[in-house]
């Protein structure tokens, strides 16, 4: 919600807002993505694997590639970097 404010009204304090806010959200899939792994490597093997274990791969690297780039975009943005 705050990056659609920022899209709005062009406050670039509005545009840090939403770094911060998306910097402890990145981290938190980071770290759904270090859970991840493991419960994957169990699912190939054959061993009883979590549900998340059977996320498809595809689905989890494109997902991660949005993410990372959702994120330099925003940073960027807030630097002011590319701007009309």
């Amino acid at each position: 919600m705050v990056w659609i404010v920022y899209l709005v009204t062009d406050n670039r304090a509005l545009a840090w807002t939403a770094f911060g806010l998306l910097v402890p959200v990145a981290l938190l899939g980071f770290t759904l993505f270090a859970r991840w792994l493991p419960a994957r490597r169990a699912a190939v093997g054959g061993d009883q694997a979590p549900p998340e274990g059977h996320f498809p791969v595809p689905v989890v690297a494109a997902h991660g590639v949005l993410a990372v780039a959702t994120v330099i975009l925003v940073l960027l943005t807030a630097l002011g970097i590319g701007g009309s």
